[in-house]
C-alpha cells in the first residue's frame, strides 16, 4: 500500500522485515507449541523491488535448534499483481526464544523429538 513506501516510491525494507518476522514466528510457535519471541535478526537482503500491489508470500525454514532457541530463515517472494512472475525481494535470519507460562525460557528438546 501507499504508506508502506519509503521516499523513494519502494517498498520500505522496514516493512518487508516486519513481514518477516511475522513468518518466521509463526513457524516458531508452531514449532515450538507455544509461545516464541524474537532475540535477535540479522543478514537481511533485499534483492529485488516490489511494486505497490503486488503479493507478497513469506517462505520460512527452521536452520538450527538451540537449547532453548529456534533460528529462522525468512525469505520474501513478491508476486507482480496482474501475473505470474515472481521476484526474490528480503532474507534474513530470526532468532526465537521458546518461553513457558511465567516468560522463562523452556527447552526445546521438550516440544521438538
Amino acid at each position: 500500500m501507499p504508506t508502506d513506501l519509503n521516499p523513494y516510491g519502494g517498498v520500505f525494507g522496514g516493512w518487508l522485515m516486519a513481514q518477516m518476522a511475522l513468518g518466521a514466528g509463526s513457524l516458531a510457535s508452531r514449532v515450538g507449541k507455544g509461545k516464541a519471541v524474537v532475540v535477535h535478526a540479522t543478514d537481511f537482503t533485499f534483492p529485488g523491488a516490489m511494486e505497490v500491489g503486488d503479493e507478497l508470500s513469506i517462505y520460512c525454514d527452521v536452520l538450527k535448534t538451540g537449547k532453548t532457541s529456534l533460528t529462522i530463515l525468512a525469505e520474501g517472494v513478491a508476486r507482480e499483481r496482474n501475473g505470474e512472475a515472481e521476484t526474490k525481494v528480503s532474507e534474513g535470519t530470526f532468532k526465537f526464544v521458546l518461553l513457558d507460562q511465567n516468560d522463562r525460557p523452556r527447552p526445546v528438546s521438550a516440544v521438538i523429538a
